[in-house]
């Protein structure tokens, strides 16, 4: 019996101290250490990483591509278009290089061409129509570049076919105000053939301005003082002694007004969707239009007759700018004369693709950074776009091959877009967006676009939401500019273009997206994403070319971009470097690198100009200005919040729930701007903050162009449209503050 309970006391012991052994070296030690995961949850940008990616960025690497890419005219739906798309794909599947997946989304879409059975013609015509000047049809060839059989004719896509004859006469940029002086100036415009310069006005524009006064047809012309600092012969002066524009050269480009396919309006233009009838397509030009080389406009302007033209309208060009008689001076080879416009453009819906690729996110995959970049071009392309195609093509280089490698993987996950078509109307990326309309509204933290990554070698040039500067700031920082004098590309663009902040001191200049001049727009304007624009450009102070001179014309070519725009590629270096510094900190912090109180600034600018502009008309429309001063105000004190909440939490030992709760917050902005019904005459502009004005003033644009009009109708239904947008506007800037302050 002792035995016995000597033998369980013993036991006993044992178990005890076996309980104890394990409460204290198992429950204790595994309880204290924490699951596997939470080490991958709570990680952030590793900035030897990024030190690794910056070095490994290859200028030589980006010339080859732009080498390669350029060796062919590509306009979209061509040969050569399927040529890049092809390589695009090989590359992003490449097996030590490419990204996790790559594929390719096809677009049926509505394009305009010229018929090449049948060319377009712009003629001088005596009474007897005896052809008495022919304009040229195409460029003149300095590299067999030019001699490539798919050069395509200079042409003004969307322009309807049909012939237009009639007594020329000079309506500057094409503007509604250019008309009405015109047609002030000459008694009518009816019958005429307008010929105006670029800028001013969009292209469409320029044809759809003069349609209500009576202009049957409108050529336009690049005039050398807007682009060649007033450089005209190609014997010592233009390309290929320059980078100034030929005297032959023709800027192509689309003459529409709104952008994406034009059949399928807020719908994707897959093979099976409804469109529209081509009829029912609204914003094209409605009569034709053709642009020409300043050789022939040359020609054509220094022979008006009549008055001599404002001031303000006078050229490049070593003559008197004159409106026209309508037509010729009395002295002329030409009096008497006509112009005659003979178009035979064609529509077609043609399959246009993107190329997409991604690298998945190892912690929030469902949360997307996308970087994008349009492929297609009007001949070669080598700046526009082949810039931007290159640089993306050495950022997804160097970061598949450390994915591949296994030394890295995104917290979230990275999507690159190559667009198709963009230069059509931003076909491909806005079809994109309107296919994955809801998945990418939920789930995108961020859009970076780099189109021409390299307009110049001076400086970097970058747009976006003011939620985003500081991101752009650091990144610039981090990255040398091209040169010898071993300065960032930060203090480089600090030196060109800066301007005094409250909050931050002398600061680069960022620009806003408020139009739609690249892929960026259906993001921004649409779904109220996030977005950056960047490039690196050049020196304001030495040239006042509108963009670099070869733009949109068969000179464009890696001979073109190598010799004038960037020689060693280091200015496409740097913006590859800065661009993929701010792709990896979206795509890799923990918190997402966005600061709310860098808009409340700019909101606070903005609400000082309308103020300074509007107040007192308003209030004497008992118009009330409260409302929105109180938004502005409410938003800032969220903003205040948010981030006093940021700096006072350690979010990497917070519960994920939280961090991901401030990152929606952060993410989810932008998109509390959004207001489908506050522009109803502009297609697709939804963001009330960043939408495209025509008042000239840095402020809300809703409410600048209403009061202009208002303010120059006097109509009680104009100035209720006034109240309306400070309505728009105050709610939506009550509404984005709710969104920052602790969710209930």
């Amino acid at each position: 019996m002792i035995k016995k309970v000597l033998i369980g006391a013993l036991c006993g012991a044992v178990i005890l101290t076996v309980g104890i052994l394990i409460g204290n070296y198992g429950i204790t030690k595994s309880g204290s250490s924490a699951p596997s995961w939470v080490k991958d949850v709570a990680k952030d940008v590793d900035e030897n990483f990024i030190e690794k990616f910056l070095a490994e960025v290859d200028n030589m690497q980006i010339q080859a591509n732009l080498k390669e890419l350029t060796k062919v005219p590509h306009m979209a739906t061509t040969p050569g278009d399927e040529q890049t798309v092809e390589y695009v794909l090989k590359r992003w599947k490449d097996p030590e290089s490419g990204l996790d997946d790559a594929w390719r989304e096809e677009y049926m879409v509505y394009l305009s061409f010229p018929d090449p059975e049948n060319p377009n013609k712009v003629t001088v015509v005596d009474p007897s129509n005896n052809v008495l000047h022919t304009v040229r049809e195409k460029e003149k060839s300095y590299t067999p570049d030019q001699l490539d059989p798919e050069v395509v004719q200079p042409y003004a896509a969307y322009s309807p076919a049909g012939q237009a004859q009639g007594k020329l006469v000079f309506a500057n940029q094409g503007k509604v105000s250019d008309y009405e002086k015109l047609n002030e100036t000459l008694g009518s415009l009816s019958g005429t053939i307008a010929i105006t310069r670029y800028g001013g006005a969009g292209r469409a524009a320029k044809a759809i301005n003069a349609a209500p006064f009576g202009v049957v047809g409108v050529l336009v012309y690049t005039d050398p003082l807007e682009m060649n600092d007033g450089r005209m012969s190609d014997e010592n002066e233009t390309y290929p002694h320059s980078w100034y524009l030929p005297p032959s050269g023709v800027e192509r480009g689309s003459y529409n007004t709104h952008y994406g396919d034009l059949l399928t309006p807020y719908l994707a233009a897959k093979e099976d969707t409804y469109r529209i009838h081509p009829e029912d397509i609204t914003g094209l030009p409605p009569i034709p239009i053709q642009p020409i080389g300043f050789e022939d406009a040359y020609k054509l302007i220094c022979e008006l007759g009549g008055p001599p033209a404002l001031d303000t309208w006078q050229g490049g060009f070593n003559c008197t700018y004159n409106y026209g008689g309508p037509g010729f001076k009395d002295t002329s080879a030409f009096n008497q004369s006509d112009v005659k416009l003979d178009i035979h453009n064609i529509e077609q819906v043609k399959s246009s693709a993107n190329v997409m690729g991604i690298i998945r996110g190892s912690v929030e995959p469902d949360r997307y950074v996308i970087y994008g970049n349009h492929r297609d071009s009007w001949v070669h392309g080598a700046i526009d776009p082949s810039s931007g195609t290159s640089v993306m093509l050495e950022l997804t280089r160097v970061l598949g091959r450390m994915v591949k490698q296994k030394l890295w993987r995104p917290r979230r996950s990275i999507i690159f877009g190559s667009w198709g078509a963009e230069e059509f109307g931003l076909i491909g990326s806005a079809e994109y967006t309107e296919q994955y309309f809801t998945r990418l509204s939920e789930r995108t933290i961020a859009y970076i676009n780099v189109d021409i990554a390299v307009f110049a070698n001076a400086t970097l040039k970058a747009s976006g939401m003011p939620s985003v500067q500081s991101v752009i700031f650091k990144a610039a920082k981090q990255v040398s500019a091209p040169g010898e004098n071993s300065i960032s590309v930060y203090d480089n663009w600090i030196k060109y273009s800066n301007r005094t902040s409250q909050t931050h001191g002398t600061i680069p200049r960022m620009g806003y997206l408020s139009g739609a001049g690249s892929d960026y727009a259906p993001f921004v304007h649409h779904l109220g994403i996030t977005s950056i624009d960047m490039s690196y450009t050049y020196d304001r102070s030495k040239t006042s070319a509108r963009i670099y001179p070869a733009y949109h014309t068969a000179y464009d070519t890696f001979d073109y971009a190598s010799r004038f725009i960037d020689p060693g590629f280091t200015s496409h270096q740097a913006v590859a470097r800065t661009a993929g510094n701010i792709l990896i900190r979206l795509a890799d912090s923990l918190l997402v690198p966005f600061n709310c109180s860098d808009y409340t600034e700019i909101l606070k600018v903005y609400l000082n100009h309308a103020v300074t502009l509007y107040k007192s008309e308003l209030q004497a429309q008992n118009i009330p200005m409260k409302p929105l001063e109180q938004a502005v105000a409410s938003f800032e004190t969220a903003a205040n919040h948010l981030e006093k909440v940021i700096r006072d939490s350690d979010l990497a030992n917070e519960t994920p729930l939280k961090v991901r709760r401030i990152n929606d917050q952060l993410m989810l902005l932008d998109r509390a701007f959004l207001n489908p019904l506050a522009f109803p005459d502009k297609y697709a502009f939804r963001h009330v903050i960043w939408a495209s004005s025509s008042a000239g003033h840095p402020t809300f644009p809703g409410l600048a162009d209403s009061f202009v009009k208002a303010n120059t109708s006097g109509l009680t239904s104009d100035w209720e449209r006034v109240h309306y947008h400070v309505s728009v506007l105050s709610q939506a800037i009550e509404g984005a503050a709710n969104t920052l302050v602790d969710v209930i």
